[in-house]
């Protein structure tokens, strides 16, 4: 029966799946795939969280954390493409556990997949909601106090989660909501308008490098790494590197560990592989060009705001649209607003769609009920159900939990799927040496083992409270799959009907 724990879904079985009824629509080119993956890197990441990671991480570093946040995402990346290559199925690297470690470990890098894009989904929204405030500044309108930001916050300068004294964030909420609208209609109608907000939110991107740059001060990065170059801990205790009042590592490492969130939308374009209309090809290619475009826009954008602004005066709620105003530049502060109200918009998006995406691979192995999770619309063939009920959960997480919280949890999930990609494509390369990869990720195992030590080194950057959420909601986890998952398996029914026999 242990052994059990471990089965692995066959490729042809996996294949098969995705021809059968219960089918997505494949209507996605690489051009598509590429801005949807440039949709979700491009967002929050840039607008919002370099201004928190600058202020409270890294300082002017934080160009460096890109730089290091990065080159760990070129790794993984490379590893996603091969296994997108392979198995161009709905699911990410939950079905590629699946076909390489077994279902145990299937089932926990899945559900850890559930937290990720939740709570990644949750932080965007809530950045969505500053910069929507920010743009209501300009024309002197203001939401009431009580309405405008969660009712608990994260205060770096005691170490303490503090009360702010308001009851919700109202337009995080309303965002939420908006998008399963957007989201059941369809992926193509879903993917035309992300490609439009693309569009927009790249040019304003374009915009702030391009005239921030003339404002550029070298004062303001003298010191450089006023934080220093580290910032290492190990569950919780801090090793290399300076600590902050609550523990929390500090320096250029631990910058690069809070904006390894910002890269995340490579991954969503994984989840769209179903979806795709020769996935083999365009999944590698929307996966690589939207790293490598989004990497040289980040690192750019992050020159720019430290050098417009000193990393004490940036603005962690809407850094990049106030750092304009503080250099005499109001009239810009309704484009960038604009643009970055569009983008984060953009990155929900793609964030909610990924999120639907995974639980209905996992439906269709009967490891969640398939009746709700991987229920498509008759008319839409778009998981409806589920995306109704990931948006209600986002709603409530936007609304009530602040953006530091968000942002280090989110992190911690996205480092185990891509240390368990980086693990399952050398198991891959063990097990299935002769299986057809239209794309074979390079120097094996020289890259995957790279993933994974630059994937460890930086959860090991982020403080212990993210290990103990990570540890209970694992622990959940595995009580749902045991109590549920389980004994609802497909692949388990399927083998020990043919035991039977």
């Amino acid at each position: 029966m242990p052994s059990k724990l471990f089965l692995k879904k066959p490729l042809n079985v996996l294949l098969k799946e995705a021809e059968g009824d219960k089918r997505l629509r494949r209507v996605l080119g690489p051009v598509a795939l590429t801005s949807l993956g440039i949709g979700c890197i491009i967002g929050t990441g840039i607008f919002v969280l370099t201004g928190l990671a600058a202020h409270d991480k890294a300082g002017p570093a934080l160009t460096l954390s890109f730089v290091v946040a990065g080159i760990a995402c070129i790794f993984a990346a490379l590893c996603y493409a091969e296994f997108a290559s392979m198995v161009p199925i709905a699911g990410s690297a939950y079905t590629y556990a699946y076909a390489t470690l077994g279902e145990l470990f299937a089932w926990i890098i899945g559900w850890d997949l559930v937290l990720e894009y939740t709570v990644a989904a949750a932080s965007v929204a809530h950045g969505w909601s500053k910069y929507f405030q920010d743009f209501l500044s300009i024309f002197n309108l203001h939401l009431p106090s009580f309405l405008s930001s969660p009712p608990i916050d994260f205060d770096p300068s005691i170490g303490h989660i503090v009360f702010t004294g308001t009851i919700m964030d109202l337009p995080a909420i309303f965002v939420s909501l908006a998008i399963a609208a957007i989201l059941i209609k369809g992926i193509k109608e879903s993917s035309g308008v992300n490609t439009a907000m693309v569009v927009v939110k790249v040019s304003v991107v374009l915009f702030v490098i391009v005239v921030g740059a003339f404002f550029f001060r070298q004062e303001n990065w003298r010191p450089f790494a006023p934080y220093g170059y580290t910032g290492i801990s190990i569950f919780g205790k801090t090793v290399l590197g300076l600590a902050g009042k609550g523990g929390e590592p500090l320096g250029m490492l631990a910058g690069a560990a809070m904006m390894f969130y910002a890269y995340i939308g490579f991954d969503s374009v994984s989840t769209q592989a179903e979806e795709a209309r020769n996935p083999q090809r365009n999944v590698p290619i929307g996966i690589i060009a939207s790293l490598i475009i989004c990497t040289i826009l980040y690192i750019s954008v992050t020159v720019v705001l430290t050098g417009m602004v000193s990393y004490r005066e940036i603005d962690i709620q809407a850094p990049v649209s106030n750092a304009f105003a503080q250099v005499g530049l109001p009239w810009a502060q309704g484009l960038i607003s604009i643009g970055a109200i569009t983008g984060i918009t953009s990155v929900l998006l793609v964030l909610t769609l990924g999120q639907t995406r995974i639980l209905f691979a996992m439906a269709r192995d009967g490891l969640v009920p398939m009746s709700f999770f991987g229920a498509v619309h008759d008319r839409f063939h778009t998981p409806w159900k589920s995306t109704i009920l990931t948006s209600i959960v986002v709603a409530v997480m936007a609304g009530l939990i602040p953006l530091r919280i968000l942002a280090e949890l989110v992190n911690i999930g996205t480092l185990f799927a891509f240390l368990i990609v980086s693990i399952a494509v050398l198991v891959m390369r063990h097990i299935n040496p002769d299986v057809p990869r239209a794309f074979r990720c390079p120097f094996v195992p020289v890259i995957p083992l790279l993933g994974i030590a630059f994937c460890l080194l930086l959860m090991f950057s982020l403080p212990s409270e993210n290990w103990l959420r990570l540890f209970l909601w694992m622990a959940g986890g595995l009580l749902v799959y045991f109590y549920y998952g389980r004994k609802h398996s497909r692949m388990r029914n399927y083998v020990q009907s043919q035991t039977n026999n």
